[in-house]
């Protein structure tokens, strides 16, 4: 291939900032990952509430995050927050915003899950004295985990795909140093193509992890 020896002379030079990079995506993807999962089941959690009010203003956020491009809602932090005297850095946003919008699929995940659920086994519960709280921590909650491994390992995937977007606010991950390496060189092709194989393989190395995970906690009968 022509130039490939060159370019693989920048990658090698450049190698610290691009490995750099990568830890800041996986970094980013890690905590984005933890706190949308726990942030969505406490909007799923409100979901159940019973108040009617409650239950209606959740669902109106799990509608508006889900329906916000993600893009949008980021410039709107970067480039609003600052207008308001708010300074947070660019790795914060990202946090705050992609949270906001996971939490909102993670949430509608587990609600889907939750409609699958045998009504009367809840309602054997509740009538045995547990509280709503009971209900939800010993009983709902453990079985929509395991009925969402397969849709929350994939919202991993896809925050880890997602996460490329933040260099548009300034955020030096992975991404934001392959488009340094191809600005120095010009060959975006290979420069794209390595990005590309670079993902795969993180996402290839989720997929198996994955896969052992819903191995681990498949609900008996539960064919797959």
């Amino acid at each position: 291939m022509i130039g490939l020896d060159r370019f693989l002379g920048d990658v090698l030079e450049q190698w610290p900032l691009i490995a750099a990079g990568l830890v800041q995506t996986l970094k980013l993807t890690a905590v984005i990952s933890v706190t949308g999962f726990l942030t969505g089941i406490g909007v799923f959690y409100l979901t159940l509430s019973r108040s009617a009010w409650v239950r209606h203003a959740t669902r109106a956020y799990i509608s508006f995050f889900v329906g916000m491009p993600l893009i949008v809602l980021l410039f709107l932090m970067y480039y609003g927050l600052p207008q308001w005297g708010v300074k947070v850095t660019p790795f914060w946003i990202a946090v705050i915003g992609f949270t906001l919008n996971v939490a909102a699929y993670n949430a509608g995940y587990l609600g889907t899950a939750y409609n699958g659920l045998d009504p009367a086994e809840l309602e054997s519960a509740r009538a045995q004295g547990f509280s709503h709280r009971q209900v939800f921590s010993l009983i709902t909650l453990p079985q929509v985990l395991r009925l969402s491994v397969p849709a929350l390992t994939n919202q991993v995937i896809l925050n880890l795909k997602d996460s490329s977007v933040a260099f548009l606010i300034q955020y030096t991950e992975f991404f934001a140093r392959i488009q340094e390496l191809a600005s120095t060189n010009f060959q975006f092709f290979k420069a794209y193509l390595l990005a590309a194989l670079v993902y795969l393989m993180l996402v290839s190395v989720i997929v198996l992890c994955a896969r052992a995970l819903e191995r681990r906690f498949i609900l008996p009968g539960t064919v797959r």
